[in-house]
Order: C-alpha cells, then sequence, then structure tokens
C-alpha cells in the first residue's frame, strides 16, 4: 500500500492562533481585529503554488490585515504557526515502512515554512519515503490533479493508496480520483484507524 500523509494537524501540531499572537504583539494591533480580518484566500494558494515570491505573499497579507511588519517580523509570526510533531504518528509511519509499505507526505505548504519545519522536525523528512510539497509541484490540493500526479509518480493506483488529511475540500478532492480517505478530525484518529 501507499500511504499519503497531509502534514499540518496530522504529522505535525499547527496553531495559525499562535501567528497571529506574534503579529499582533509586533504590530500592536489588537489580536480579536487580526482574527476577524485573517482569511486563507488567493495569496495563501498563489504563495501555495509558488506564484508568487515570500516577500510579495508577506505584503499581500500585511495588507489585508492592516499591519505594518518587516518581512523579518512576518516570518517570525509565520514560523510560530508550529507546535511539535506527532509522536504517534511518526512511530506509526516508521511502523509502516518496516512492514514494507511506502509512506509519503502531501502538503499544501510554502517556501517559508519549508526553510523552517525541516530543521525543527527532523524525524518527518527522516520517516517518510518522500514529500511532495505544493509549492515545488506548482499546484495544491483540492486539485485533482495533485493526487494524479502522486499516484503516477509512485507507480501505484487510487485504490492501492490511503489518503489521510485534516480539511474536508482536500478529502473531497481525493476522492474524486478514487483514493480511500481518512479525515483526520483530532489527534486520536490516526492511531485508531490503525489499531
Amino acid at each position: 500500500m501507499l500511504y499519503i500523509f497531509d502534514l499540518g494537524n496530522v504529522v505535525i501540531n499547527i496553531d495559525f492562533g499562535r501567528v497571529l499572537g506574534v503579529w499582533s504583539k509586533l504590530s500592536g494591533v489588537p489580536l480579536a481585529i487580526l482574527k476577524k480580518k485573517f482569511v486563507m484566500g488567493e495569496a495563501f494558494e498563489q504563495h501555495e503554488r509558488g506564484d508568487i515570491t515570500d516577500e510579495a505573499f508577506a505584503a499581500k497579507i500585511c495588507a489585508e490585515l492592516g499591519i505594518a511588519l518587516s518581512f523579518e517580523q512576518f516570518t517570525t509570526g509565520w514560523q510560530a504557526i508550529f507546535a511539535g510533531v506527532r509522536t504517534e504518528v511518526i512511530d506509526i509511519i516508521r511502523a509502516l515502512r518496516q512492514k514494507g509499505h511506502r509512506v509519503v507526505v502531501l502538503s499544501n505548504t510554502n517556501r517559508l515554512h519549508c526553510s523552517y519545519w525541516p530543521s525543527q522536525y527532523p524525524e518527518i523528512q527522516q520517516s517518510v519515503d518522500k514529500l511532495y510539497l505544493s509549492q515545488d509541484l506548482g499546484m495544491r490540493k483540492p486539485d485533482p490533479a495533485i493526487y494524479r500526479y502522486v499516484l503516477e509518480q509512485e507507480g501505484v493506483t487510487a485504490p492501492e493508496a490511503i489518503f489521510f488529511d485534516d480539511n474536508a475540500d482536500n478529502i473531497a478532492g481525493a476522492k474524486i480520483v478514487g483514493l480511500q480517505t481518512v479525515y483526520v478530525t483530532d489527534p486520536d484518529v490516526i492511531p485508531a484507524f490503525f489499531a
């Protein structure tokens, strides 16, 4: 089998509240205001496909939120999203590979995050066979093309793969191409699935 894992809130805990907290502190804009204005819109999608630079992304988000931050300050907040690895999932991934299965990560992510998390959480990269990252592929979930690309690269058909993700839209996109899916709504879902 091919096991395909998303990263955020599947293998690694993420929390946008931490990002906004840092930006609030650095900009002096109240957290409640930032929470109201913060949306994952077009700038996010462009950044995750690698269509815009980190600097352009930072400028767009700061403009949307009405905050004045240097690129370094923006980045400090942006990297605060990571809140630790789910060690039980890493253990499961390692066990799957020991049994001869192939395990890959398929993540909507961006250069800024990828310049940070591999050094903070090296066990992720060390535990999987391959990383498929949206900004390298020029496409992002839930576009069916990204799932087809992974299946093609891995040389398997959809019924021979299982996909784990915490986003309902991404799960729906995977189902379009015939993938078996597991919707990860909380940290207990994956351990329970393999129990």
